[in-house]
């Protein structure tokens, strides 16, 4: 198909004189050394086509030795250039630090403000901790107790605020007695086999 395509063009050569001549291996050295130009680490266009070792690959590629180790130096000091500062990760990790809460794990991305003021109950974002089941059935209960009490008390305004608390609450005390227990097997039962699979 490549003849043929090439015969085409009507594109000769121009040591020979005849119809250009292309291989299915042409086109990945033209891809290897575009690639690798371009910035992309020899290692990785090692893997992608496919050599055992380093050395095939750069001889694979239609430049010069020097030239792939210089462009990929240039990729590393490009990457290097990107890399946050000392503070920057600092802030980065202390981000995952801060998202460690009483009743499990904050969820929300590295810097993005609360946006439940720190009620983590009502957040969708909490990842209950299963070891904190009893402090979670506390929390339900002196919500359930607290509603009573505003109810009693004619508070409604905080009637209504309370049950938003409550259904959170019980909503995290689910999520954890869905999680199967440390150790228990999942069962993902047997595929059915149908006739037309074969």
């Amino acid at each position: 198909m490549l003849t043929t395509a090439l015969a085409h063009t009507g594109l000769t050569d121009s040591v020979t004189g005849g119809p250009l001549q292309f291989t299915p291996d042409d086109f990945r050295r033209l891809f290897i050394t575009d690639a690798v130009l371009r910035g992309l680490p020899p290692h990785i266009a090692q893997v992608i086509a496919g050599h055992h070792d380093i050395n095939v690959t750069l001889g694979y590629k239609a430049v010069y030795p020097d030239e792939a180790v210089q462009a990929h130096l240039a990729f590393l000091a490009r990457r290097r250039a990107m890399r946050p500062s000392d503070e920057e990760w600092t802030e980065f990790l202390g981000h995952f630090e801060r998202r460690k809460v009483s009743t499990g794990t904050c969820g929300r991305s590295f810097g993005t403000p609360c946006i439940h003021e720190h009620a983590c109950v009502r957040c969708p974002m909490l990842w209950p901790n299963p070891a904190q089941r009893d402090r979670l059935v506390e929390i339900r209960d002196n919500l359930i107790a607290r509603i009573a009490e505003a109810e009693r008390e004619g508070w409604l305004g905080e009637v209504e605020g309370l049950r938003v608390s409550l259904a959170g609450a019980k909503d995290k005390l689910a999520q954890v007695d869905r999680r199967p227990h440390k150790g228990a097997d999942v069962d993902l039962g047997m595929p059915s086999i149908r006739n037309e699979d074969f």
